[in-house]
């Protein structure tokens, strides 16, 4: 049956940190034929050629992925969602949020752990909310807060061979031009 388990899992060490360090946005459809490997569900090649927008993050961007099952109806998917705070105004990044919210791009996601995942790899990621707000104090947030969902039928797929910096390290067959501005 393919819903037998393959194997347990030990109580890991306490060496995991949250948080995200950046985000690549590739439009949608741009990653070619994605090869995902049958027992680990790594992403282990894509054919596309293709730009990734890199977005580095620093404090409140997460991923949080749940889990949404019905007896029922025999179904189960997997709500991505990804929020972004990407600080400071400006009129180039207007432009560039609206295409991003007119979109539906894939989004890898680089966390500080070193993993790499796809988010989006099937039917690509929407804009679901966000705002653009320049906060009441001197403290407060004077940019953008984004939030992007995706529902797949897997969870976000980890890319293979993945290094710092550049998440696509791994994909022989893919031609990336990682843009950062």
């Amino acid at each position: 049956m393919a819903c037998d388990l393959t194997k347990g899992r030990a109580l890991p060490c306490r060496e995991s940190v949250g948080g995200l360090k950046a985000v690549y946005f590739v439009d949608f459809g741009d990653l070619g034929t994605v090869t995902v490997a049958d027992n680990s569900n790594e992403v282990t090649d894509m054919t596309g050629t293709f730009d990734a927008y890199k977005y580095e993050l620093k404090g409140t961007s997460s991923v949080e992925q749940t889990i949404n099952a019905s007896r029922e109806n025999g179904t189960v998917f997997f709500d991505q969602a990804v929020t972004l705070s990407l600080p400071q105004l400006s009129k180039e990044d207007n432009h560039e949020i609206k295409l991003l919210a007119y979109g539906r791009p894939h989004i890898v996601v680089e966390d500080y752990n070193g993993n790499a995942y796809l988010v989006g790899r099937e039917h690509g990621a929407d804009v679901t909310g966000g705002s653009i707000a320049s906060g009441a104090a001197m403290g407060d947030m004077s940019g953008y807060s984004i939030t992007f969902n995706a529902m797949e039928r897997t969870a976000a797929n980890f890319l293979a061979g993945a290094t710092d910096g550049n998440p696509f390290a791994g994909m022989g067959s893919a031609s990336v031009v990682i843009d950062l501005d």
